[in-house]
């Protein structure tokens, strides 16, 4: 299927889904719904540079957090339209991305993702001891009630989500199809042998940790006006680190299909698990499922398929 078709396509289940979710005539969808989105766009930027070239980032948290908070501060400074806020996010922390991805990629393995871990510190405690944007005490964002094109305002965030959600999976199907997405596989597969090839794998990776950084950011963006006030434990929360990586590794890492199945799947049991039971379960539903599917199917959801389809042919 081409890129352009693929678009319509969807373009069109957004709809469906935007709808559809209208018909229910019950706000609590949209608040379920929205993060699930979330966690989609997140972890579907988590695979560009977890899953499609390999380098395991423990700093999403911290992209996430670096959009949530670019917004704090142009609320303040100056109050922009959401849609603008996100093109700021995204540009903020695809830049940071860049940095981060220049000073830390000649790191491998086990280096690297501790070096991202650190750059979650750093950032949290900046963000700690910044008082313009609320520092530890947190910023309130006050929300309109009401949107002129959808009603009540979390419908309007849940229409943005799910259309940064069509953004990034346009965006990564995109990749895993094109040159770019070769030369991503091969570092994967083996670096040293790449670069002894000509691949570029040094500019390949700065291409990658920029657009991850930048969708990450991007799905931070709207957080502030989905949750009200803001805290520097919101926003660094781990269940960002812990899903971005869990539903990638859940779902299957080596297509853009795998994010999307393991945030669906993990996102709906989390959103079930804090309505019947509560939402510290949350993390030891990320646990046991992950743990299980390590053991049981450890290419995710999409590998266990790709077996069995395997299995039938023979």
């Amino acid at each position: 299927m081409r890129n352009g078709l693929f678009f319509l396509l969807a373009v069109a289940v957004a709809i469906a889904v935007f709808f559809g979710a209208r018909m229910l005539n019950n706000d609590y969808v949209f608040f379920a719904g929205y993060t699930v989105l979330q966690f989609i766009l997140l972890a579907t930027a988590w695979n560009i540079l977890g899953g499609y070239t390999g380098y395991v980032n423990f700093g999403s948290a911290a992209f996430f957090a670096l959009g949530a908070y670019a917004t704090v501060f142009f609320y303040k400074l100056y109050p922009l339209p959401i849609p603008a806020l996100i093109v700021i996010a995204g540009i903020v922390s695809g830049i940071v991305g860049l940095g981060t991805g220049y000073l830390t990629l000649r790191l491998r393995g086990a280096f690297f993702a501790i070096a991202t871990l650190a750059l979650a510190v750093v950032l949290q405690t900046f963000v700690v001891n910044w008082d313009y944007v609320g520092g530890s005490r947190g910023a309130y964002i006050i929300r309109p009630t009401e949107n002129v094109l959808t009603g009540p305002y979390i419908q309007y965030l849940f229409l943005l989500m799910l259309a940064l959600v069509v953004l990034g999976l346009v965006c990564a199907r995109g990749i895993e199809r094109s040159q770019l997405g070769y030369g991503f596989a091969t570092i994967r597969d083996d670096e040293l042998a790449a670069e002894a090839c000509g691949v570029p794998t040094l500019r390949l990776k700065l291409v990658a940790t920029t657009l991850s950084g930048a969708l990450m950011g991007m799905a931070g963006a709207p957080f502030p006006y989905y949750i009200g006030y803001l805290q520097p434990s919101s926003a660094f929360g781990l269940e960002y680190a812990v899903n971005s990586i869990a539903m990638p590794m859940i779902g299957g890492t080596t297509s853009w299909v795998g994010p999307l199945i393991g945030a669906v799947l993990l996102g709906s049991l989390q959103q079930l698990a804090t309505v019947t039971i509560s939402s510290a379960v949350n993390l030891l539903i990320v646990g046991l499922l992950l743990v299980g599917f390590v053991i049981v199917a450890p290419n995710g959801i999409i590998g266990l398929v790709q077996e069995h389809l395997r299995g039938k042919r023979r």
